[in-house]
């Protein structure tokens, strides 16, 4: 009987996280959606301060730093909607 007692205790919380497994792609695909969005917003952020500086050099820079991460932004964004699927 303990032992029955003991396998329950060790199987019963297995159990519950298989029945919570499917809620892990939406998860995921909201996660990825906040970090696209996060990294839209940091390129925006340097886009504007690109835009604001008085050094051509710095300028350069910092646009070129914005459009490096517009692609990764991208493509977790279009990640994202297809494991949303």
């Amino acid at each position: 009987m303990r032992r029955a007692a003991v396998l329950l205790a060790i199987v019963a919380p297995l159990g519950a996280t298989a029945c919570g497994s499917p809620s892990e792609p939406a998860s995921v695909g909201n996660n990825a959606e906040m970090i696209a969005d996060a990294l839209e917003r940091r390129a925006d952020n340097l886009e504007a301060m690109a835009s604001a500086s008085a050094n051509d050099s710095v300028a350069a820079m910092l646009a070129g730093a914005a459009d490096n991460l517009d692609d990764p932004a991208d493509n977790i964004a279009e990640a994202a909607g297809s494991n949303a699927r």
